[in-house]
Parts: C-alpha cells; sequence; structure tokens
C-alpha cells in the first residue's frame, strides 16, 4: 500500500463518536501492516473539526484534514460524497475507513457510486496484500465470512462494536491541514430539512453504560413507566424490541436488533424479551446480559449471563426499590 489510509471520523458534540473510533483502530492497524501513513478526514464543520483535533493525539494518526467550503453542512450528504471524493484523489488514498453507522454507512455507498468502487460492510478484521484479507459480519451478524476484496480503493465500513477502540500511545497531535473542494449546485441539492431533538437530559440508547429493554411481555407502552424508573435508577437508558416499536409502544429510534439499533453496554436488562434472532444481534455485545422473564425456555436465556424466572411487572419494581433502600433513597 503505497499512498496513506485515510479513515472518516464523524464528529458530535466536539468528540469524535464512538462508532468512529472503531473503524480508526481499524485504519490504524491497516496502516500500520502496510507501512502507510494514517490520515482522517473529520466529518464535521470547520470549527468543530478543529476542536476535535486533540482528541486524536496518540493515535498514530499524522495528518487530520478538514474540509472547507461556505455552502456545506452536516445536511448534505452528497456534497459530503463529493468532498470524500475529491479528498481521496487529490491525497491518493490508498484504502478508507469509516464507521458502519448509518451516516457511515450511506456516505461511504454515495461515494462508491460516485468513484465506481465496490464498497465492504460490516468488517471486524482486515490483513493487507496485493488483495485486501476481510473478515465481515454476514446474515445479522449470525455468521463471518472470510472473503478478498479486488479495488484500486479498497472502501470499507467497520461493523459496529466488533472493534475495540485502540488505546492512545503517545502524545503526538496529528497536524491539519484544511482542503478546500468544489461542489456543483446538484451536490448540494438534496439536504436534511428538519431534526428531531432528543429529549433534554435523555441518555444516549448507543451511548449508555446501563440499558433496560422491554418486549412483548411489558404488556403496552404504560407497562414501560417501571422500566424507565428502573434505567433512571441505574442512570441508564430504555429500548426495546421490534415487536414493542412495531405496536406503537415505543419510537423507533428505541429498537434494538437487526433493523434498530446494536448496543454494547456494561449491562442490557432484558424484560419480558423472548430474544428472536434479530434481537440477540442487536444486544450481543452487552458485557453482562440480565433477563427477567416467565417462560424460562425462552430463546433469550441461551444469551443470558444471568436470569430471573418471574413477573417483570413484580421482579423490576423490587429492584427499583431495593436500589432505592440502599441509596438511602426511600421507599
Amino acid at each position: 500500500m503505497s499512498g496513506p489510509v485515510l479513515a472518516l471520523v464523524a464528529i458530535t458534540a466536539g468528540a469524535p463518536e464512538r462508532t468512529s473510533l472503531e473503524a480508526l483502530s481499524l485504519a490504524r492497524g491497516l496502516a500500520g501492516a502496510g507501512g502507510s501513513p494514517l490520515e482522517v478526514l473529520l466529518v464535521a464543520g470547520p470549527a468543530d473539526a478543529r476542536s476535535a483535533v486533540g482528541t486524536l493525539a496518540g493515535s498514530g494518526v499524522t495528518t487530520a484534514l478538514i474540509v472547507e467550503h461556505p455552502s456545506l453542512s452536516l445536511d448534505h450528504p452528497d456534497g459530503w460524497a463529493a468532498a470524500v471524493a475529491q479528498v481521496i484523489e487529490a491525497r491518493g488514498s490508498s484504502a478508507v475507513v469509516g464507521a458502519g453507522s448509518e451516516r457511515g454507512n450511506d456516505l461511504l455507498a454515495r461515494v462508491a457510486a460516485r468513484m465506481s468502487l465496490p464498497l465492504a460492510v460490516n468488517v471486524v478484521s482486515v490483513q493487507p496484500g496485493d488483495r485486501l484479507r476481510l473478515v465481515r459480519q454476514r446474515w445479522a451478524g449470525s455468521l463471518l465470512e472470510e472473503c478478498w476484496l479486488d479495488a484500486p480503493i479498497p472502501l470499507l465500513t467497520v461493523a459496529p462494536n466488533a472493534i475495540a477502540v485502540a488505546e492512545p500511545d503517545g502524545a503526538g497531535v496529528p497536524a491539519v491541514e484544511a482542503v478546500a473542494v468544489e461542489l456543483a449546485p446538484a451536490d448540494l441539492a438534496v439536504h436534511v430539512t428538519s431534526r428531531e431533538p432528543p429529549e433534554r437530559g435523555k441518555i444516549s440508547l448507543a451511548e449508555a453504560k446501563v440499558v433496560v429493554g422491554g418486549g412483548r411481555g411489558v404488556g403496552s407502552g404504560p407497562g414501560f413507566a417501571d422500566l424507565e424508573e428502573l434505567a433512571g435508577l441505574l442512570g441508564g437508558a430504555v429500548g426495546g424490541s421490534r415487536v414493542v416499536t412495531s405496536a406503537g409502544w415505543r419510537p423507533h429510534a428505541d429498537q434494538i436488533g437487526q433493523t434498530g439499533l446494536r448496543i454494547a453496554p456494561d449491562i442490557y436488562i432484558a424484560c419480558g424479551i423472548s430474544g428472536a434472532i434479530q434481537h440477540i444481534v442487536g444486544c450481543k455485545a452487552a458485557k453482562l446480559i440480565l433477563a427477567i422473564n416467565t417462560d424460562e425456555e425462552a430463546p433469550i436465556m441461551s444469551v443470558a449471563d444471568y436470569a430471573v424466572i418471574g413477573d417483570l411487572h413484580a421482579v423490576v419494581p423490587a429492584i427499583s426499590a431495593e436500589i432505592r433502600r440502599r441509596s438511602g433513597a426511600g421507599a
């Protein structure tokens, strides 16, 4: 690999997103194995990008690239695809790695279409050579595929929660270079017109260290009140299975699973969830899984580290009451 490896790092609230740091870890290994420099393109506005450069200290990044264009914002997916394609060509990138998030997959898919290049998604490991040797998740993560990618410039996205974020091993801050790009009016035609802000103070389900999930066994939307209370006491977030969001008990943004969000908390408390494979895909990266269910034969039990066989409407309030007692918060 002659040119630098380019990692796309999305910035939110002044810091790199966790999925982008996972992609950076894979890109760092690829660059090191191939003896190539490691560069990052910060996917953010210039001001936010510059403020986040210091967070990349010790990550092996030689150069942090910041896109500058007066009309480009994160609301322009085609504009960013055009910008990334121009950066790849200008820097002579030998490979490009992005996060397997919704934004990351969408962006690199647009880049691949523009540059007529193949895109491999859900990658969990890569070895350089005349052809890149990849291992990637298939069938909703239920199996691993070993394959080879032939491409003049390989484009990869990393499966979320599949690669550990590499710890900094030095104090060097990457050099910063501004990159001017040229965009046609068509590149800015498609844009996001509005966003739905999260509830104030609500912990992100993707970042929460504790997640309390509810399934059909919760019984109704109001039945989630007990789960909300437990999550609040633990400083966590509440999610749900597909059947819950399909029934309208929780918004789709709270769905955990193959067609929802993949989480990796320290502990996942699954309440009244049977454990279909699509849901298991979304929660299997949790460090510990506690299942609360009346059915001891439910599939969730096969992946749970701990299980309570009982009615969640009795068990969950009892757990909350004990937490309050031990914390001195009263009944």
